[in-house]
This record gives structure tokens, C-alpha cells and sequence, in this order.
């Protein structure tokens, strides 16, 4: 069971960055701006069980000089799951060290809520899974290229009626797209949609754009439901997933 007494870094941000904001609540006919905030988390179905290592059931285009890349990742989730898997986030051996970032959009598939914190110009996303930061500038700035490849990349948005629209370029080539294994190069280009359908309910139309890696682009669609009881918690991955076997490999090393 989550513990839900901690106070929320959507409130202590807000106070910082910007005017007061009502978090976990529906646009009102005063809004000018749709009220996207609150704390997310994906909601599966029995017909989507795919999410828990992809965004779609079915195989993606791939170029040949993807599928060479694709057959050499081992994940740790999947229909190709492994037990020595090479997972950069999520190693199976101990040996491996694991909790490298996940990238986007892989982040949104790491199995922990997110809060979305809307301020003037920027939409901020704090995900649980080792407290990464998003920022997505509404404020009409174009993309900065002058930064050099990121795990996040540069994101930018504008709204699109109810829909925030959201352009990423800038990525490294260092994470998969997935938990299944789905590699990608630093001509990704992620195309978002994201849209609150009522009060309890957002959805994110996902595009993945990469000629070098896709011959077309794909993608899918993820289900948020509001939790309004919940705060993002600590969440430490190199505790979770092998700190203790690491320390007493570090031991051994020492003897």
C-alpha cells in the first residue's frame, strides 16, 4: 500500500515557480489553459497487457541496421526476456550495474506514477521512478539546438485546443525505446498528444519518428488515471535492485 503523507512536490514547485495552481482537478469554463495536473498513473487493461514492456503488440518497421541492434538486447521484460539480460535500467545479473536513465518515452513505461505541475510557459513532469525531471516549454521558444544529445531531450509544446502538443528532438542513442528492447538513434523525433478526456482520465497519443531506425513512423496510445491520494515517494533504483549484492561483491573484491 502507498503511504500518502508526505507533502507533494507538485505543491512545493508550484510555490516556487509560479502563482497557485489546483492540482488533481478538471478544467473549469474559467480556465483558460487546460488543467492537465495532478499525479498519473498508466492504466492497463487485459487487452493492453503489451505496456508493461511496449507500446504496441505488434513488431515496429524496422531498418536492417535496427533489427541488428534489436537481435543483440537482452531485456529483462517482454516475449524476449532473458535471464543474463543486458538491460541498461534493469539488469537480471548482478554483476550488471544497471539504472542508467530510461530515456523518453521508455520512462512513462517504468512501472511508477508521475505528477504533472503546470505553471506559466513550462509543464513540468516529476516521475517517481528515480525522480527525473521533464520540463516542456509552452511559452513559444523553438528548440535549442546548440545543447548536445540528451536522455531526455528537448522538449517543447503549445496547445492544440485540449491537447497539449508536444515536440522532442535532441535524444542520445544510449537507452531503448521500451522495455522490450526497441533501440533508436539520435534522429528520433517523439510527436505527443496529450489529453485530459475527463476528470479522472488522461491519455497520451505517442508518435515515434526515426528514419535510421523505423521505415515508418508507429507508436501507441497510454491510459493515465488520476490518483489524488497519492505523492511521489522516494524511489532510489540502485537501492531496489542490487545495492546489497553489490556491496558484498565490493567486499569480496577488497579481501
Amino acid at each position: 500500500m502507498r503511504i500518502c503523507n508526505m507533502p507533494s512536490w507538485g505543491l512545493l514547485v508550484a510555490s516556487l515557480l509560479g502563482p497557485a495552481v489546483t492540482f488533481g482537478q478538471a478544467p473549469s469554463a474559467a480556465t483558460s489553459t487546460p488543467d492537465l495536473s495532478g499525479v498519473w498513473n498508466v492504466k492497463g487493461s487485459p487487452a493492453t497487457r503489451y505496456l508493461s514492456w511496449g507500446f504496441s503488440k505488434d513488431e515496429p518497421p524496422m531498418t536492417p541496421w535496427a533489427l541488428e541492434k534489436f537481435k543483440a538486447t537482452k531485456p529483462s521484460f517482454g516475449p524476449r526476456a532473458v535471464e543474463d539480460s543486458n538491460d541498461p535500467v534493469n539488469p537480471t545479473t548482478v554483476s550488471a550495474v544497471g539504472c542508467f536513465p530510461p530515456g523518453m518515452p521508455r520512462l512513462y513505461l517504468q512501472p511508477f506514477p508521475l505528477e504533472i505541475i503546470q505553471t506559466p510557459g513550462r509543464v513540468i513532469m516529476l516521475f517517481e521512478f528515480s525522480h527525473f525531471v521533464r520540463q516542456i516549454y509552452t511559452d513559444g521558444r523553438k528548440h535549442n539546438t546548440d545543447l548536445g544529445p540528451t536522455w531526455l531531450g528537448d522538449s517543447i509544446g503549445h496547445w492544440d485546443g485540449d491537447t497539449l502538443v508536444v515536440d522532442t528532438i535532441g535524444f542520445n542513442d544510449k537507452t531503448w525505446l521500451d522495455r522490450a528492447g526497441h533501440p533508436h538513434s539520435t534522429d528520433l523525433h517523439l510527436m505527443e498528444r496529450i489529453r485530459r478526456v475527463d476528470p479522472n482520465t488522461l491519455t497520451n497519443e505517442i508518435t515515434i519518428e526515426d528514419p535510421k531506425a523505423y521505415t515508418k513512423p508507429w507508436g501507441g496510445t497510454l491510459t493515465f488515471q488520476l490518483r489524488p491520494k497519492w505523492n511521489i515517494m522516494e524511489m532510489v533504483c540502485e537501492d531496489n535492485v542490487n545495492f546489497d549484492e553489490f556491496l558484498k561483491n565490493e567486499a569480496k573484491t577488497k579481501k
